[in-house]
């Protein structure tokens, strides 16, 4: 077998490819959201012999699952001091994280909200890491995740 550096991928639109490579997606769909309860149920519903199922099972996989992003939301109390703001992005871009939006409420008490949706798939430390270095800038009064997800 090959060495993953040397495969080649391609994407292919789904009305070009054989139907076992169709019936094989929709019985790896249906396994992995509970309808059916092992892969004999799963290829008996599709109409696709486990032979075929095996052969494509780890060669052919949904778009969505291949480019799939990692993106977490993060939320702020911040005391409202000039250049708060701009180190709590420094460091962020120092972890490789990409923000994607930022909202700040208007500082209220000394205090400003700030919730950062952040593209982690590049991010070159673990997430307890970057919550800990975050958690330790002075002006950082409160880190929580609000979700995460693709």
């Amino acid at each position: 077998m090959k060495q993953n550096q040397d495969r080649k991928f391609y994407l292919v639109r789904e009305d070009v490819l054989p139907e076992a490579m169709k019936k094989t997606l929709e019985a790896k769909e249906m396994i992995e959201r509970g309808k059916a309860e092992s892969v004999w149920d799963a290829v008996q519903r599709v109409d696709l012999s486990r032979s075929a199922f095996y052969k494509y099972r780890d060669t052919v996989f949904p778009f969505h699952t291949v480019v799939k992003e990692r993106i977490i939301t993060l939320f702020f109390q911040l005391e409202d001091r000039s250049g708060t703001l701009s180190e709590l992005l420094s460091t962020v871009a120092a972890a490789g994280c990409n923000v994607l939006t930022i909202h700040q409420t208007i500082p209220l008490q000394s205090r400003a909200n700030v919730t950062l949706s952040l593209n982690v798939t590049e991010m070159s430390v673990e997430m307890d890491e970057l919550l800990a270095r975050l958690k330790r800038l002075e002006f950082v009064e409160k880190v929580e995740v609000l979700g995460s997800g693709a």
